[in-house]
């Protein structure tokens, strides 16, 4: 064979090769698919940007209390959405659908007061999905039904999650796969998903043992009975909400139960465990400092851990004191109104 030509053969091989291996990688690494957050400040009526990513994601209010989030270029089927209330007084926000369109992702979210009745609030809202395999660590969700029969899933192992039924506005989620050193490793967010009634989802207790992470999911509605809904679940574990780390270099979370959980939930990805910390700041009141991952533009979620019907949303929004991150408040509430001291996860992540 003459030697030019086959010199091109080699080549042409090589940038098979090449394009082969460039397809497979992403896909090994493929969480996220898509990912999105939105701060948004109803007395002023626009999106706030060191809360916001993408930079041009829009809120338009569609009613009394519920807003519809564009979120550009993030189209993806399936997925999650969490939402947390921003506001002094007792409120929580809720998903009520999601879906692709076009090129963008679409999320409705309801806002509510004490009591049941829609009423506007600011808030912090975030969609992710994912798929295949992921080296960054264990990662989950479900998006449930009350039935426990799943909408969407993500394992970062490739093990099928479970949603099982144990009562009414009660589950047992399994992570399985997702093992950790135990007995309790990680940070969860919890979040009704009702397009009719007024509906709040929080995380009763979970472990951390050999077979990956074991969840109890409770659900109330306005009145604070038990009620059956669905509702989205994610598990993460020194990776950001998203599923992804390195980038970003910029994300943690902390358990409250109260006083703090176990440091290995407490984590910070510049400073490792245990260094996240939290200070009372009056009844049902509490500070919470991320030291050296304060970047925007970022992201900050809250659930109630407890049993009962009391829930937890921020007082204001976090502020980026760069490199810290301070919560000045988050603040938990009976059903009644009340403030309570109670526990909470938080987590919070950035793009960078």
């Amino acid at each position: 064979m003459h030697r030019s030509v086959r010199h091109v053969r080699i080549l042409a091989c090589i940038a098979l090769l090449a394009a082969f291996f460039g397809f497979v990688r992403p896909a090994q690494a493929a969480v996220p698919d898509a990912k999105a957050w939105v701060l948004w400040n109803q007395t002023s009526g626009a999106t706030v940007g060191f809360g916001t990513w993408p930079a041009n994601t829009t809120v338009t209010p569609i009613g009394v209390a519920r807003y519809q989030v564009r979120f550009p270029g993030q189209a993806a089927p399936g997925g999650v959405v969490h939402v947390t209330a921003v506001h002094d007084a007792p409120h929580w926000c809720q998903a009520e659908t999601w879906f692709p369109s076009g090129a963008d992702e679409i999320a409705i979210i309801r806002c509510y007061r004490v009591g049941g009745a829609l009423d506007p609030s600011s808030f912090s809202a975030f969609f992710t999905r994912s798929s295949g395999p992921s080296a960054s660590g264990p990662y989950g969700y479900v998006d449930s039904q009350a039935s426990g029969a799943l909408v969407s899933s993500y394992n970062s192992v490739g093990a099928a999650n479970v949603s099982t039924p144990t009562g009414v506005g009660s589950w047992h989620v399994r992570f399985p796969g997702l093992v950790t050193g135990g007995p309790l490793d990680g940070s969860l967010q919890a979040t009704a998903v009702n397009n009719v009634t007024g509906a709040r989802c929080k995380v009763g207790g979970w472990s951390s043992n050999a077979g990956g992470q074991d969840v109890k999911v409770a659900c109330f509605n306005s009145a604070g009975a038990p009620f059956n809904t669905r509702f989205t679940l994610t598990y993460q574990h020194k990776v950001s909400l998203y599923g992804a780390t390195m980038p970003p270099k910029y994300h943690g979370y902390l358990l409250n139960q109260p006083p703090l959980g176990p440091a290995t939930t407490n984590f910070n990805s510049v400073f490792g465990f245990g260094a996240n910390t939290i200070m009372a700041s009056g009844p049902g009141l509490s500070m919470v400092t991320f030291r050296g991952i304060g970047f925007p533009q970022n992201t900050v979620q809250v659930t109630a851990y407890a049993n009962g019907s009391s829930f937890c949303g921020l007082s204001t929004a976090w502020n980026n004191f760069t490199p810290d991150l301070i919560v000045r408040n988050v603040n938990c509430f009976t059903n009644a109104g009340a403030p309570i001291n109670t526990g909470f996860t938080i987590s919070t992540s950035s793009i960078l």
